[in-house]
């Protein structure tokens, strides 16, 4: 292995640590602010870039606004309420993986894909990780949470088909592109449902723990974290940089486990395997891209970014 490949395989695990890493500081922003607020922050800062990024639109308005609606409002949305109301960080970092399956789902009626017996068995094995999980939820989970966190991964899976449909040449200007469409939208939910005493409790509480989470969700696993991700998908096809995705739960796990004291029971070891060799099953059975155009469009970055 080269020294270039392998310093591009070191990026590629970084990128999977941040991500993972941001589950727990998902955690810890919420306990500063009310989630629709955190969440119309987040999207607020990293919408920033684009100021120097500036140039032409990567896409037409219909996908910009049908991604960042589904990706910006749905998806963050119900992971950072699910996990407010009881999904610990490191099962929501697993949970969020079904991304794929629901990717899938809506793939094959919409995008007429077709599903092989690699990939059917991909699904079934993922299945039976998220049976084990939903079977074994105990004080630190609730089921509330849970069904958020999948309703997250359902708007996540849905935005990569707007993705794939939009097909951007350059998928980092997309997504950068995209948080422009939540922060209004967002915060007018966030007053409508938290209520401006509330937000106005949390903003006048501001410490360096909670702007610190804030900064870290939006520039770390947003901007950073997509940059980076964006630059191995145009040197490599998605099949080679799409399963170190799959690092994400892992290091969500491990973080979480050590920082914020979540157990590591085997059910949830055995769950977590369940689920990300069956997403690894799913991508072993899709089609390479065979341009970087297409890698770029066809591989979305994991929940974390």
């Amino acid at each position: 292995m080269s020294a270039v490949r392998s310093l591009h395989v070191g990026l590629a695990v970084l990128v999977a640590a941040v991500w993972g890493l941001n589950f727990v500081v998902i955690e810890v922003g919420l306990e500063d602010f009310p989630p629709l607020l955190l969440s119309a922050m987040r999207y607020t800062l990293a919408a920033l870039p684009l100021l120097l990024l500036g140039g032409r639109r990567p896409a037409p308005w219909r996908w910009i606004l049908a991604a960042g609606t589904a990706i910006g409002l749905v998806q963050f949305s119900l992971l950072f309420i699910g996990m407010d109301v009881g999904m610990p960080a490191g099962l929501a970092s697993v949970v969020m993986q079904t991304q794929a399956l629901f990717t899938i789902a809506f793939a094959v009626p919409l995008l007429h894909e077709r599903i092989g017996a690699v990939q059917a068995g991909g699904v079934v094995l993922a299945l039976a990780g998220l049976a084990l999980v939903a079977g074994g939820l105990d004080g630190g989970a609730t089921v509330p949470g849970f069904l958020l966190v999948l309703g997250a991964g359902a708007g996540w899976g849905a935005g990569n088909i707007c993705v794939r449909a939009a097909n951007p040449d350059d998928p980092v200007r997309f997504m950068t592109w995209i948080c422009l469409v939540p922060p209004l939208p967002l915060l007018a939910l966030s007053l409508a449902v938290e209520g401006p005493g509330e937000i106005g409790s949390a903003l006048s509480g501001l410490d360096l723990g909670g702007l610190g989470a804030v900064a870290y969700i939006a520039f770390a696993a947003t901007t950073l974290g997509w940059a980076a991700w964006g630059s191995l998908l145009k040197r490599y096809p998605a099949a080679v940089v799409a399963p170190f995705s799959m690092l994400v739960p892992i290091f969500g796990l491990g973080s979480a486990a050590v920082l914020l004291g979540e157990p590591l029971t085997a059910r949830r070891l055995v769950a977590t395997a369940l689920v990300v060799a069956g997403v690894l099953l799913t991508l072993r059975g899709a089609r390479a891209p065979r341009t970087a155009k297409a890698a770029g469009a066809a591989a979305p970055a994991p929940s974390g970014a």
